[in-house]
């Protein structure tokens, strides 16, 4: 039997470290997230750092993990949880630094179903489907609908799928998916975020499939 799906956040696009934490912190007190993941932009590695700390102290205090996009070197200087990479290219790199640490690292931009076999048998912690691409454009969800159940009905490796909009989400909740992950804007409708998102995550525990 499976439990119903958890929640992943992509945190919000947000450069200055202040503003992004005073976004952050009412999302994540006001639903059970267990991972957030902050891209990491710039060139200067102490304000790189410093921004990821930040975000630390506001998503650890919810008891949620940080992923760091792609940065896995800034992962352990950061107290972050592990890192969120955006392709297969560094994968075994990225193991070999971060599970020593027991630090996870997780895998999206998988154009295949033999590149998420790939990512489960070299050991990652999860496979994403359906995020959006490098030039912003998404699949179409009935592909990410259609991958997610294929992937929770055979493996045994985490599954996380993208979900654009409130439907989606429940829509991936009833493939059985481990995880289901979304952005602030999947509520941005809303005047109040947090409320909109305990009322999605409450749909999400009622979809949820009980037998995989």
């Amino acid at each position: 039997m499976s439990d119903a799906a958890r929640l992943i956040l992509f945190a919000p696009s947000e450069e200055n470290t202040d503003a992004l934490c005073a976004r952050l912190s009412p999302l994540v007190e006001a639903v059970p997230f267990d991972a957030v993941i902050l891209p990491i932009t710039g060139s200067d590695d102490r304000a790189r750092i410093n921004h990821a700390k930040s975000a630390a102290a506001v998503v650890q205090k919810h008891n949620a993990a940080l992923l760091l996009v792609d940065a896995f070197e800034l992962v352990a200087r950061t107290g972050a949880d592990g890192v969120h990479l955006s392709g297969l290219a560094r994968l075994t790199e990225a193991l070999s630094i971060l599970k020593p640490l027991d630090r996870i690292v997780g895998v999206a931009g998988l154009k295949a179903r033999h590149d998420a076999m790939e990512a489960a048998e070299a050991g990652a912690d999860y496979v994403m489907f359906g995020e959006p691409r490098a030039d912003g454009s998404l699949p179409a969800s009935s592909a990410v609908l259609e991958r997610a159940a294929w992937w929770a009905e055979l493996f045994q490796t985490p599954c996380v799928a993208f979900a654009t909009e409130s439907e989606m989400a429940i829509a991936v909740a009833e493939t059985g998916a481990e995880f289901v992950a979304f952005a602030p804007d999947i509520v941005a409708s809303s005047d109040d975020a947090p409320k909109a998102l305990k009322t999605l995550h409450q749909a999400i525990i009622s979809a949820h499939r009980p037998e995989r």
